[in-house]
């Protein structure tokens, strides 16, 4: 009963069987959806018109319905005028807001923290090079997709990594990725977010995580045998916290 009123969430991770999307954690997978649903509706409009048309068409002129057609009369301007103009404008209808938000999450905005992302076979490294302690050193470390048998209670299996990507929310963020070996896609649904890794060239997106948790991600470009064991886990935080940990870092690796 209680679960009636009050039905579990599932916020940052996929669920079995999903068909919809992942809850929004980023103004730009807002957009997204936002769009995802407006195009939904013209799909909608034009699937029920043409589907209207076939029907009337069996209907109305079957083998045994069928009325003999004038034999000049071939074509007809208004309704080709009609078929070719309404779907030049569902066109328009469709592109300017496609155009609108694709610039917009190919902004960057004046970032406050630039993450560096580098996917290898089979695993990702990051490093913020903003971050320089005394002697010059910046965080980097190793991601890799943690074990079955190294699993806690409540972790989930081939999503959970040993170094999670810890980051400010509510703060711009640059990512800028990047591959070693082949192509990587690095991907996190909740955030907007997938950009190839191409090796010899640095691709760039940004993030404004608006809350706190954990999101998870996979690699989303096939790169291998190994290619489905390589997971994302983008850890949100305060501001705080985020300093908090970075402190910690440097004193854990001085």
């Amino acid at each position: 009963m209680l679960k009636l009123f009050f039905p579990p969430i599932y916020n940052d991770v996929a669920e079995p069987w999903q068909i919809g999307f992942q809850d929004s954690a980023a103004p730009g997978f807002d957009g997204i959806v936002q769009l995802h649903d407006s195009i939904f509706f013209y799909l909608i409009l034009i699937s029920v018109g043409v589907f209207w048309m076939l029907f009337v068409i069996i209907k109305n002129f079957s083998s045994t319905k069928s009325s003999i057609v004038y034999k000049y009369l071939n074509h007809g301007t208004m309704i080709e005028l009609i078929w070719t103009i309404t779907p030049a404008l569902i066109l328009i209808a469709i592109a300017f807001p496609s155009f609108k938000l694709l610039y917009a999450l190919d902004e960057v905005i004046d970032p406050a923290v630039t993450i560096k992302v580098n996917g290898h076979q089979w695993f990702w490294s990051y490093e913020y090079s903003d971050m320089i302690d005394d002697n010059g050193e910046t965080i980097d470390f190793d991601s890799y997709m943690l074990p079955d048998a190294d699993l806690q209670l409540g972790e989930f299996r081939l999503l959970e990594v040993d170094n999670k990507l810890v980051v400010p929310s509510e703060t711009h963020i640059r990512f800028i990725v990047t591959g070693t070996d082949v192509i990587h896609d690095w991907a996190v649904p909740s955030l907007g977010i997938k950009i190839d890794a191409v090796p010899g060239r640095l691709n760039q997106t940004s993030a404004l995580i608006d809350r706190e948790g954990f999101f998870y991600g996979q690699c989303s470009e096939i790169c291998g045998v190994w290619h489905g064991f390589m997971p994302i886990v983008v850890r949100s935080v305060s501001l705080e916290d985020f300093f908090n940990w970075a402190e910690s870092y440097y004193c854990a690796y001085s």
